[in-house]
């Protein structure tokens, strides 16, 4: 053998070494591999591709890619490929993204695609590697699942703390309606003509009172229960003050006293009303049993725009404060200042507002006491206030 033979059988050596690895890897890649050229048509299909789709190989070489895509990107790729080779336009290709797939027996999965070109021999080939991302999402959702019950079960906890305080609130109305009722049956059976003439009057008190005790319950039928997560735009002051004077429920009769100062004409802020309810609720009333302990002290509810796009809330007691070791965990989970407490209430809060794109923090106040600060996204201009306060 020549020289020149030699150094050729050994090129040709390394070129079959280089082949057996490139084929070798892609058979045992966890991720599946899809080629097709220039019309879509798929070229190879690799046992991960096979594993994921559903299909034997055989079945699918020689035919569109579009049999592996939902619609409308089925009817739609061949489109885009014959864009691509008219205008070299890359919106795909060397970026990579997240698509839905279609398996053989019709199931839609999340995939995340990266697409790469090779031109050989003369020939243009597209390569498709996709990462099943099914378990992921079915995971986030789950999580999701599982904060959405947990927030639910906090609700529950701080209504079931704030039982007795509703139950005198809700006694004062109905007192008032009995009263008023037994007043007017008295003076329609022995009263003069000239009383009767006050029956429409008291008649009118209490359906104001009994309008009072309902407003009462559909407040807190709104925030018990369980529902999807719905943002829009609100009115902050409304919001704010809902939520306050349920917190606020009991409160006078252990001393504390409560002042508003909220801002007017605060533009709209895009939140979940329910869950941002609870976020004021859970705040004021660990300013609420702070302040309790000592019999007495102040509580001060207030909004302002902090900044072009941001809305800021701030409560403030005058309580003991925070121990320093606390205050630098507070917002940690298991970690609470109530004897009975199990230190999930801030944590959660936490979670809600930072998934509304807000930040929760504590600080001291200069009086004395602990001032919680929130702040929230206003709404862009084109989403409307659902009320007006």
């Amino acid at each position: 053998m020549s020289p020149r033979d030699h150094e050729q059988s050994e090129t040709e050596g390394a070129q079959l070494e280089r082949e057996a690895l490139l084929r070798a890897i892609v058979e045992t890649s966890p991720d599946g591999l899809v080629t097709i050229d220039q019309t879509g048509i798929i070229q190879s299909f690799n046992p991960a591709a096979a594993k994921m789709f559903g299909y034997r190989a055989e079945e699918v070489i020689g035919r569109n890619v579009g049999c592996l895509m939902p619609s409308p990107d089925r009817e739609r790729h061949d489109g885009y490929l014959a864009r691509y080779l008219r205008t070299g336009e890359k919106r795909i290709i060397g970026i990579g993204r997240e698509v839905h797939a279609r398996r053989r027996d019709g199931t839609v999965f999340p995939v995340e695609l990266a697409v790469g070109e090779v031109i050989t021999g003369g020939h243009r080939l597209f390569a498709g590697f996709l990462h099943d991302i099914s378990a992921r999402r079915e995971a986030e959702q789950r999580m999701h699942e599982l904060r959405s019950e947990l927030v639910h079960v906090l609700r529950l906890s701080e209504m079931g703390e704030m039982a007795s305080g509703l139950a005198h609130e809700l006694n004062q109305p109905l007192t008032a309606i009995i009263n008023y009722l037994q007043a007017c049956r008295r003076l329609s059976l022995d009263g003069a003509a000239a009383e009767r003439g006050r029956v429409g009057d008291l008649i009118e008190k209490a359906i104001g009172q009994a309008e009072r005790a309902g407003q009462i319950i559909r407040h807190l039928r709104q925030f018990i229960a369980r529902g999807e997560t719905e943002r829009a735009a609100e009115q902050i002051g409304t919001v704010v003050e809902e939520a306050a004077n349920l917190a606020l429920i009991g409160a006078s009769e252990r001393g504390i006293k409560a002042t508003f100062e909220l801002a007017d004409g605060l533009p709209p802020a895009l939140i979940d009303r329910v869950q941002i309810q609870q976020v004021i609720i859970n705040l004021v009333r660990n300013s609420v049993d702070a302040l309790s302990e000592a019999g007495q002290g102040e509580i001060t509810i207030s909004t302002r725009q902090a900044a072009p796009d941001m809305v800021e809330i701030e409560i403030r007691d005058t309580g003991p404060g925070l121990d320093e070791k606390v205050a630098k965990r507070l917002f940690q989970p298991f970690v609470t200042t109530k004897p009975g407490g199990i230190g999930i209430g801030l944590s959660i809060c936490r979670t809600i507002v930072e998934a509304h794109d807000g930040l929760l923090w504590a600080s001291d106040n200069p009086g004395g006491g602990t001032i919680f600060h929130l702040t929230l996204p206003l709404a862009a201009s084109g989403h409307p206030a659902d009320d007006v306060d």
